[in-house]
């Protein structure tokens, strides 16, 4: 029988791909984002708003040893996950992921969607390719060639033929269009990640950031759970990993928060993740759904939190905060 061994979580972002340096040059453009900017109430706001509510000892926050501690820290963290992933040494590694328009848009935007082509196609367009700097370590940004990657391809199938038997539609893809390539959720994964080994992979996309069809967290601790229920149902010997990316707070960093969110995590149970207001899971918040997925597959496992590293990168407070964490 198929055996789920170990979940994981891991933040993905921007700033795990680059020095502190690159942390703060982003920072110095976030009052011209595109990102949208929320505050600890979940309200939307730009960024002189909260410049001026955000007190002055944030400037300790963004010195250069602070960053560097903390780049240090992910960089530590990172290759914790790497380690326990590879002493699992998993058959499968479902990952759960959102999207931000790199492959869906407007006229198809699943809330749940499962990718079952033989290969996972990367290309660098989209937000894949980020603009060069020279502030930024080159060798830390993705890769500017195309690549595939291996999909449990047949699982993949019957994952989607289970989902709808335990009351999930997903959508499916078997093929991108030309011009797409995976998601980032994905692609952190095997930049960081998976170094030593490529292990196959399922990726399941649900949708956080747009409305009005975005999961809600009760729904996506009710699929991780479902998810568990398959790998569980499969007859074949196989150890299956399932891995959240994404989260934690941000593009406003909120310390309390996280921090609450985080036992949650440890604490287990629908009921929380089904109270987590709606209004502070939007922009880049919103991928704490992700988190809430991973949360359902993983109710009889303990948590291990690896570290919790809040990266400011502005005097206003904005960032990402990264988590890192896994249950066995």
């Amino acid at each position: 029988m198929a055996k789920m061994v170990l979940g994981i979580g891991s933040s993905h972002s921007p700033a795990l791909l680059m020095e502190p340096s690159g942390w703060l040059a982003r920072g110095e453009t976030d009052d011209q984002t595109i990102m949208a900017l929320h505050d600890f109430e979940g309200r939307r706001v730009k960024y002189n708003e909260l410049l001026v509510k955000t007190p002055p000892s944030m400037l300790k926050e963004i010195e250069p040893e602070i960053l560097q501690a903390r780049h240090e820290a992910n960089e530590k963290a990172i290759a914790r996950i790497t380690e326990v992933l590879d002493a699992a040494d998993p058959d499968i590694v479902i990952i759960i992921g959102d999207d931000h328009r790199e492959v869906y848009q407007d006229d198809n935007m699943p809330a749940l969607a499962v990718y079952w082509g033989e290969t996972l196609p990367y290309k660098p367009v989209g937000v894949m390719k980020w603009k060069y700097d020279e502030k930024l370590k080159p060798d830390y940004w993705y890769w500017q060639d195309e690549r595939e990657y291996p999909v449990a391809s047949e699982f993949a199938r019957r994952l989607i033929g289970d989902l709808m038997v335990r009351d999930f539609d997903p959508a499916h893809s078997k093929y991108y269009q030309e011009d797409q390539g995976m998601s980032h959720s994905y692609g952190y994964v095997y930049r960081r990640i998976m170094t030593n080994k490529v292990y196959p992979i399922i990726p399941v996309n649900i949708n956080t950031y747009y409305p009005p069809n975005q999961v809600t967290p009760q729904r996506a601790f009710q699929l991780g759970k479902a998810i568990r229920e398959a790998i569980e149902s499969w007859p074949e010997d196989l150890r299956v990993v399932v891995m959240a990316t994404g989260g934690l707070s941000h593009f406003v960093v909120d310390e309390e928060f996280d921090r609450a969110f985080l036992e949650l995590m440890d604490k287990g149970g629908v009921e929380g993740h089904a109270a987590l207001p709606l209004e502070k899971l939007q922009s880049g918040n919103s991928e704490f759904r992700c988190w809430s997925a991973l949360a359902g597959a993983v109710q009889d496992k303990s948590m291990t939190l690896i570290d919790y590293v809040p990266c400011y990168r502005s005097p206003a407070g904005t960032g990402c905060a990264m988590a890192f964490a896994y249950w066995e």
